[in-house]
């Protein structure tokens, strides 16, 4: 583009150090990496492949010094902050921010494997995924929000476009400015994964497992998945993560990616991939070349990170987007894309900054910190209220079926089905904390035969156990319930709302 020809090349500087006990480059023979324990071992690299399309693909990365090191010296780093100005001011002492780039580059990848991938053969590189992840500065906790692709904003230098474009235009540092100038959360370090990364992290782990609520069929990206739990390759978890054949367009990728990263946490978790020293040798000398980092993601930093968050589980990582304003916004040439509700935007991104907890306002008032305006006397609309739906009787695919009923009757179900403990529940349960009562009761009445279940451990989410008596759901009874909401309004939109890497797994 003619935009680029002021702009500082984009070089990734790949550094070389050889493999821990190798003097000549070559991996020895055997054993080569010297690990600890298996069960600390597992905990500590999980986040490594898990991340892989996130920051958390380097803050679990070795459990020795010799490791970390050689694991760093196989990413590509690129000097992305030198050069800029105005940038917001630091955040508080100790918390730290990535913005994570999933490139559609096909670089390096043949034009067989572009059609075995189904990526297409477009040149060029645009920012295919964008997440700005948010370590808190007790290193408990990981916030990440996504940002949505086609988000119509302003690119210094280039005026209006889409945020993929600042990409196009000025690679790793114009991508920084745009976010850091949108949001004004300084960015500290950056992550880049490109296609076949991802792809060799999940076939690393011997694949993950995806839900559907409805059927997906997109010939482009090579993806026919019927609704219901899926085993997916990387290939297929690649379509799976990139298709916007939904009804939601990139909104749902968005989902669909978080879906991804919590499935590749959960298995890493609980993965033996990761025990077999020469495996996990091969493994990272050939998938970490796909990852590009700024300079200052060092060894002694990776380590550090490494060792702090060693004990990051499922549910101390949250999901949540960019709160929208217009979802069909009609650009000035002639094509869609999204835009910001600024208000709600600047306040996430407020929080952020300030290393304060992002929460969804009924999270919060089901632990009581908030008064809760969905409880009011007569206020109470299927919109206000937030449903996980689980799988209690062990029929393939019943969990995402009743998960599509009750978003088609307007409830909030923003995570997949997941199974229940048993398979052989009678009748559907409807479970809630007491203060959802009101909340829980108005789901009751939309599944015939359902009965109430308190549990004072529970939130501001109602539980749905779909039992062997489950047949569909009825219209919500009254009228303030009974208009479903298809489509989220401007106010639903700018909604900040969170789900924990837990939410987002099919089940256990």
């Amino acid at each position: 583009m003619s935009e680029r020809k002021n702009e500082p090349e984009f070089r990734r500087v790949r550094s070389a150090p050889t493999p821990p006990g190798s003097r000549g480059g070559t991996p020895p023979a055997r054993d080569p990496l010297p690990l600890p324990d298996p069960t600390v071992r597992r905990k500590r690299w999980a986040l490594l492949f898990a991340g892989s399309m996130s920051v958390v693909v380097l803050l679990a990365s070795g459990t020795a010094w010799a490791i970390t090191g050689w694991m760093s010296g196989q990413l590509n780093r690129f000097d992305v902050f030198g050069g800029l100005v105005d940038r917001p001011d630091a955040g508080p002492k100790g918390a730290l921010d990535f913005l994570v780039i999933g490139s559609d580059s096909r670089e390096g990848v043949s034009p067989e494997d572009q059609s075995g991938l189904g990526v297409g053969h477009i040149g060029g590189e645009r920012s295919d995924t964008m997440m700005l992840v948010h370590l808190n500065n007790d290193r408990d906790e990981i916030t990440v929000v996504g940002i949505p692709r086609d988000s119509w904003v302003d690119i210094p230098g280039h005026g209006e476009n889409k945020i993929n474009a600042a990409y196009a235009f000025g690679g790793p540092q114009l991508t920084v400015q745009t976010v850091e100038t949108l949001t004004r959360v300084r960015i500290d370090h950056y992550v880049e994964v490109d296609f076949t990364g991802f792809v060799d992290v999940v076939d690393a782990l011997d694949g993950i497992e995806v839900c559907l609520p409805e059927p997906i069929d997109d010939p482009k990206a090579q993806l026919d998945m019927d609704a219901g739990t899926h085993q997916v390759d990387g290939a297929e978890a690649l379509a799976f993560a990139r298709t916007r054949k939904t009804a939601g367009g990139d909104l749902d990728r968005i989902d669909r990616q978080q879906q991804v990263l919590s499935a590749l946490l959960d298995k890493a978790l609980g993965s033996d991939t990761l025990s077999d020293p020469r495996r996990l040798s091969a493994f990272l000398d050939h998938a970490l070349g796909s990852v590009t980092v700024d300079e200052g993601l060092d060894t002694r930093t990776i380590n550090q990170l490494a060792n702090r968050l060693s004990d990051i589980g499922l549910d101390d990582v949250s999901f949540t987007q960019v709160p929208l304003d217009d979802t069909a916004y009609w650009t000035p040439r002639g094509d869609v894309a999204v835009t910001w509700n600024r208000r709600a935007a600047d306040r996430l991104f407020a929080q952020i900054a300030a290393d304060k907890p992002i929460t969804d306002p009924e999270q919060a008032a089901g632990r009581g910190e908030t008064a809760d305006p969905g409880d009011a006397p007569g206020d109470l609309r299927p919109g206000d209220i937030r449903v996980q739906i689980f799988n209690g009787t062990g029929t393939p695919g019943q969990g995402n079926r009743a998960r599509a009923e009750f978003t088609g009757a307007g409830f909030q179900v923003p995570a997949a089905a997941q199974d229940w403990s048993s398979a052989d529940v009678p009748t559907t349960l409807v479970r809630h904390a007491p203060q959802r009562k009101r909340a829980a009761e108005l789901v009751a009445d939309a599944v015939p035969d359902a009965r109430l279940q308190e549990d004072s451990t529970l939130g501001a989410e109602v539980q749905v156990v779909v039992g062997f008596t489950y047949t569909g759901l009825d219209a919500p009874q009254g009228a303030a319930a009974a208009e479903p909401t298809p489509e989220p309004s401007a106010g639903e939109r700018s909604r900040v709302r969170t789900s924990t890497a837990r939410d987002n797994v099919c089940g256990d």
